[in-house]
């Protein structure tokens, strides 16, 4: 027997790390990671970026995003809605057109019919000495006209082996898209007239940007001046902008109902909870988990 028990051959039992060990390298099954405090994004980073934020906005739903990056994405959501919407106008008119030429070709075919009807009506005098010659050439040439019919179908017949000209296939129609920009994190509808600046107060104002982004703590409540983290819960003030903890928020800030920067009064709206990014622990409440879906084996 080997020195760990994870690299054990001699047991008796197939062990439930063998078995994860063996379903790794087979390429079958459901795997599913939990991810650790390193694949968690910081709280003051931005959805989008994964970055931390130069000049940070908050969306209503307390998610966190880079001025430029969510000013970006919204332009191009508002291009690529341009585009499917002048692709649908395109297939509209196209559609019209078609019906217009359908309602034309029935009123066409109804007045052939029409004239077909009014021409049988018509009667023509009968020569006795013509007519018995005139049916066996027209026998002939009846025979003929199905011979040259059935050949001229044949060779009309489409290509049912495209997939285009089978009967089952239908033109993709294109559905009317929404004008309507969706966040990317909560899928709300998002407008940046809506957006918040947020203003973080740092842990130590004398420190620069770069100095700042290398420590760990680098930002703090701007009430108790307790340090925020990814394990502490907190939310913003729309009035200011300040980022306070939600224990603040609870003790001090509702009782009142007024902002400690500003003095302006405050409903429950303007106190927005920020959405955080865990912390790597069970207790935190977030689901940390990847799954990757592969074929399964049935027997």
């Amino acid at each position: 027997m080997t020195r760990h028990g994870k690299n054990c051959t001699a047991g008796a039992v197939y062990t439930y790390h063998e078995k994860k060990k063996d379903t790794a390298a087979s390429g079958y099954g459901t795997q599913s990671v939990r991810l650790g405090k390193d694949a968690i994004k910081d709280f003051d980073c931005c959805c989008l970026s994964l970055q931390p934020c130069r000049d940070p906005v908050l969306t209503e739903d307390g998610y966190l995003y880079e001025k430029e990056a969510i000013l970006q994405y919204i332009l191009h959501q508002k291009t690529d809605i341009a585009k499917k919407m002048k692709a649908y106008e395109k297939q509209k008119r196209a559609l019209k057109s078609e019906g217009q030429l359908e309602s034309k070709s029935e009123e066409r075919e109804r007045a052939e019919k029409f004239k077909q009807r009014e021409n049988n009506i018509v009667s023509k005098p009968i020569n006795p000495f013509t007519s018995g010659m005139k049916t066996r050439q027209g026998g002939l040439n009846l025979n003929k006209f199905k011979d040259e019919g059935t050949s001229s179908s044949s060779s009309a017949l489409p290509s049912f082996w495209i997939p285009c000209l089978t009967p089952e296939a239908k033109p993709t129609l294109l559905k009317k898209p929404s004008k309507t920009v969706l966040c990317p994190m909560s899928g709300c509808p998002l407008k940046m007239s809506d957006l918040i600046s947020v203003r973080f107060t740092p842990l130590d104002p004398s420190l620069d940007r770069v100095a700042l982004l290398t420590r760990q703590d680098r930002y703090v409540c701007a009430v108790t001046k307790d340090t925020l983290g990814n394990s502490v819960p907190c939310a913003v003030l729309r009035p200011s902008g300040v980022v306070v903890t939600m224990e603040c928020v609870e003790k001090l800030i509702q009782k009142d109902m007024i902002d400690p920067m500003t003095g302006d009064k405050l409903k429950e709206k303007d106190i927005i909870p920020l959405q955080r990014g865990g912390t790597g622990f069970a207790g935190s409440g977030v689901a940390l988990k990847a799954k990757e879906a592969r074929p399964v084996m049935q027997a």
